[in-house]
């Protein structure tokens, strides 16, 4: 039985070594793999397209973006209100409702809380004004 362990460490494989730091296993990963960008096109690519259109000011940082002028235009005003409504269906059928209960307790909280408020308020303006009172006369 433990020589069946023996075969499936790592260390032990072909003479496999495994990196000991967080660091060290980015490393090995990173050098693994091909650099990717976030569109999808490699580092490599990337540079040798940005080398052929340095002509083009559009390429570059800081230059605004091309007018829209020839482009479709976005759904209707009725059609964003409706998209709007159906999102609205389903997200609400995502909610996990209250049973009675919890909603009865919870209102019950709520409304204990409010009058323990509204009686703290009502003490404190009660007593500010006998304060002011008898400061003022």
């Amino acid at each position: 039985m433990s020589e069946g362990r023996e075969q499936d460490q790592p260390e032990e494989r072909e003479g496999a070594v495994r990196p000991s730091t967080a660091a060290a296993r980015r490393e090995r990963r990173a050098s693994s793999r091909p650099a990717a960008r976030k569109d999808g096109s490699s580092a490599e690519s990337k540079k040798s397209a940005v080398k052929s259109d340095e002509s083009d000011d559009d390429a570059k940082k800081g230059r605004p973006t091309k007018a829209r002028d020839g482009q479709e235009k976005g759904p209707s005003l009725i059609g964003r209100f409706f998209r709007y409504i159906r999102e609205v269906i389903s997200e609400l059928r995502k909610v996990i409702w209250p049973t009675r209960k919890q909603l009865v307790t919870y209102t019950g909280v709520v409304l204990v809380f409010v009058v323990v408020m509204v009686a703290l308020v009502w003490a404190l303006d009660l007593g500010f004004g006998a304060a002011v009172f008898e400061l003022f006369g």
